[in-house]
């Protein structure tokens, strides 16, 4: 038993450690092949013959962002495209808006949709009304780097089995703790997974605030799922078990807002947490067929992530149990706090960021002002994640099925 105890703090202490390993590696791989003398990101590479390009923006209560989205996406340096909103539902000023904003730009249309039926609905809305093959999706709040629609139509075209391709999300509110903490998170957590799925072949999810899809692909596994929390995540599954490839093209830029607030954080991550408990149960046993071997890393990870939440959680439960009642010695937990583990941790975060830094430098400039906050991450990041994690998982047990995902409006910092 007391190997057993053994074992679980080894396994708790070292899962960080070997994933921010395995992502700091990967991450410099994919830079080292792929982006270290690549292009700039101001000059993408020529198209042939620029294909007629679809950017859909769902809206959901977005009166105070539209106009900055719009004006955003209207100034694409590309050819040839049209802008389709979709206002679904909202009940502030963002019909009104859209429709002044549909007046003043040409190329933009408006659909509005008489009630909240979700963002996956909103985006099947806003795919059938299209006019092109190739789709670019943001969300209501997002602002497109000019050349970002280049970049990611650039790959579409690239091969017939690309289905879809995720840009790279950036931070635009940097007021608090929590905003500079999101700044290293987005750089040195999500970046460097993104890089280093992509060295094995296959991503964990498309970031749903910026992503380019050929509509071939989408119509193929049936378009968005409008019952899974995260559709996002699974769409990202559902192309790659129809054998679509995606890939990550960091120069596809586009500013976010995130929450700055514990309480908005939570959420948003809880939803993150929930959305991909569910994709797993729903595609769990496709993905034991030999020919989908290749999403079985992308499976492994996310299992073992699960599985680090529910070993913190039991050695916890000792811990506490153990302060109550007398425990034997094999399964006594003397402490919580960590002392050189904790340091260990620390100093691979600081040494994942500042590998980070010398991907991201192409991309923005002063992340490294950062780097300072980024010693609170560890506690910070893991937290989060165990605490999403043990509840995410018996949410999405005990989800009704076929319960419509609708708009909740999400904390959108302090700007």
């Amino acid at each position: 038993m007391h190997s057993l105890l053994n074992l679980l703090f080894e396994f708790a202490f070292f899962y960080p450690i070997v994933m921010s390993f395995f992502w700091i590696s990967g991450g410099l791989y994919y830079y080292w092949r792929r982006e270290r003398h690549a292009r700039p990101r101001t000059d993408p590479p020529p198209l042939d013959d620029a294909p007629f390009v679809s950017i859909l923006i769902p809206c959901h209560n977005e009166g105070d962002n539209v106009h900055e989205t719009m004006a955003a996406a209207m100034a694409q340096r590309y050819p040839d495209f049209e802008v389709i909103a979709i206002n679904d539902g909202s009940r502030d000023d963002t019909a009104d808006k859209l429709n002044a904003l549909a007046r003043q730009y040409p190329r933009l249309r408006v659909i509005h949709l008489d009630r909240n039926l979700g963002k996956a609905n909103a985006m099947r809305m806003g795919a059938l009304a299209a006019r092109s093959e190739y789709l670019v999706c943001i969300d209501g709040d997002a602002l497109l780097d000019e050349y970002a629609t280049h970049w990611m139509v650039w790959h579409l075209c690239s091969g017939q089995r690309v289905g879809a391709v995720t840009g790279n999300p950036r931070i635009r509110n940097r007021s608090t703790l929590l905003g500079r903490l999101q700044v290293g998170e987005f750089s040195s957590i999500i970046g460097m997974i993104k890089r280093a799925q992509r060295v094995y072949g296959r991503l964990f999810t498309v970031s749903g605030v910026i992503c380019a899809f050929r509509r071939t692909a989408l119509h193929r596994i049936g378009y968005w799922s409008d019952n899974m929390v995260t559709e996002d995540i699974d769409i990202s599954w559902r192309l790659q078990l129809d054998h679509w490839d995606i890939r990550y093209e960091p120069n596809a830029l586009c500013f976010i807002l995130m929450p700055e607030t514990l309480k908005g954080l939570w959420r948003q991550r809880l939803r993150w947490a929930q959305g991909g408990v569910e994709v797993l149960l729903r595609h769990s046993r496709d993905l034991l067929s030999w020919r989908k071997r290749r999403m079985w890393a992308v499976m492994a990870e996310y299992l073992l992530s699960v599985a680090w939440a529910y070993t913190m959680a039991l050695i916890m439960l000792l811990y506490v149990v153990g302060l109550i009642v007398p425990l034997p010695t094999e399964l006594r937990v003397n402490s919580l706090l960590p002392t050189w583990h904790g340091m260990i941790l620390a100093m691979v975060c600081l040494l994942q960021f500042a590998a980070s830094i010398i991907i991201d430098r192409r991309y923005e400039t002063g992340v490294g002002r950062n780097y300072y906050w980024m010693i609170w991450y560890p506690m910070a990041y893991w937290l989060l994640s165990f605490a999403t994690t043990m509840t995410a998982v018996p949410k999405a047990l005990l989800k009704r099925r076929n319960t419509r995902a609708t708009w909740v409006s999400p904390d959108r910092g302090i700007r």
